[in-house]
């Protein structure tokens, strides 16, 4: 009897099935998501659906949750003969996202973006589930634009995005980020020097490419090795990304006794927390973490991004006097001699950090919970109590 009792008590329980991933940018924001749920509600039952072979299946599971990989990828743009097994892989994937609904029956249907949001928040749609989508970037996808005259509520992480989306739809809530990220969470600032080896008292750089690394800030680093010798008082962390690894240590820059170079950084909080500037890309959640944090950028948005919303993304701040940008074609010339420049006027670094944390939205992951939450009965919820 028991047993019985525990098993109609766990069927209770708020089920939230999240979709999505391909990238950090996605995945990441999702496990926060999450894990603001089951603050709220222990009990929840979460489970992810992402792309087979991607960072989610991996980085989820690390997380604590269960996810179900679908046969999904993105379509290639310049067009190559790949794209013929694009239309077979989306009618497959929402076959396999039909069965996970059936098997799971969640309350709420969460799509973050991503190759495999698409399938599962359109399989939502066909069985009558609520669904809810996360925008992430100033500037929404194909697939976000097409779900959203379906989709019961629409977060979002910039203004005026009710040209894109129903205004009655939409909620902003910013772009959550992830626990160690939050100030409360850092480390002091000499234990975080310490880590990269680099001196407290002097400026430090942080020029981060991603986990893949950013060619064109790569090859401005290399570029301007004679400058990184003239002012060897500015430190650098330089994230060069795996891929280029070999070609960055080996460089003239990457030997300099100024430069620390890594193809990777575990803990983002301790580069975060040396720095004295970023340098780095525009994707949407390295923007709420640089806002969360307060931190002074220079912005170089990417060219080989959908709908060039990395552009829009680093305008959103320039806007607001709260980071500079720079041309990916203009790096090479005029990277390092704006970091020499912008180091050496600490009131510009303070108000472009004090701007910055203005746009911040330290409560984004509980906001995206309480939408969530709306459309799980209200009887499962007093039982996850």
């Amino acid at each position: 009897m028991l047993q019985q009792i525990n098993k109609k008590l766990d069927n209770a329980a708020p089920r939230i099935l999240i979709s999505g991933g391909g990238t950090g940018g996605h995945v990441f924001p999702a496990i926060a998501i999450a894990d603001a749920i089951k603050v709220k509600f222990p009990e929840t039952e979460i489970l992810f659906v992402g792309a087979q072979e991607k960072l989610e299946m991996q980085a989820v599971p690390k997380a604590g949750y269960p996810i179900k990989g679908l046969w999904i990828s993105g379509f290639d743009r310049s067009f190559g003969a790949k794209n013929f097994l694009f239309p077979v892989k989306v009618v497959h994937s929402i076959w396999q996202a039909i069965s996970i609904l059936h098997r799971f029956k969640p309350d709420v249907v969460v799509g973050v973006g991503g190759y495999a949001s698409g399938p599962a928040l359109f399989a939502a749609v066909l069985l009558r589930i609520p669904t809810v989508i996360q925008e992430q970037n100033s500037y929404a996808g194909v697939t976000n634009k097409i779900l959203a005259k379906f989709a019961n509520k629409i977060g979002v992480a910039f203004p005026d995005m009710d040209l894109v989306f129903p205004s009655q739809k939409m909620v902003l809530t910013g772009n959550p980020v992830r626990n160690a990220l939050y100030p409360s969470q850092l480390p002091d600032r000499v234990t975080a020097c310490q880590y990269f080896k680099v001196d407290p008292s002097k400026k430090i750089v942080f020029v981060a490419g991603g986990s893949m690394g950013a060619r064109t800030l790569n090859n401005a680093m290399i570029f301007g090795k004679d400058l990184l010798r003239a002012n060897q008082e500015v430190q650098f962390i330089w994230q060069c990304g795996k891929f280029y690894a070999s070609l960055c240590m080996e460089s003239e820059s990457g030997s300099l006794p100024q430069v620390r170079v890594m193809p990777f950084i575990d803990d983002m909080s301790m580069a975060y927390r040396a720095a004295d500037l970023v340098v780095c890309r525009a994707g949407a959640l390295t923007i709420a973490e640089i806002c969360l944090l307060g931190k002074p950028s220079i912005l170089i948005p990417s060219p080989n991004v959908a709908e060039d919303h990395q552009t829009k993304n680093a305008l959103s701040l320039q806007q607001n006097a709260a980071a500079m940008t720079i041309k990916d074609d203009q790096v090479k010339n005029d990277l390092l001699p704006e970091i020499f420049k912008l180091v050496q006027n600490e009131e510009c670094l303070v108000a472009l950090g004090r701007n910055a944390l203005r746009l911040g939205f330290p409560d984004a992951a509980e906001k995206l919970a309480d939408i969530i939450l709306q459309f799980v009965p209200s009887d499962k919820k007093k039982v996850a109590i």
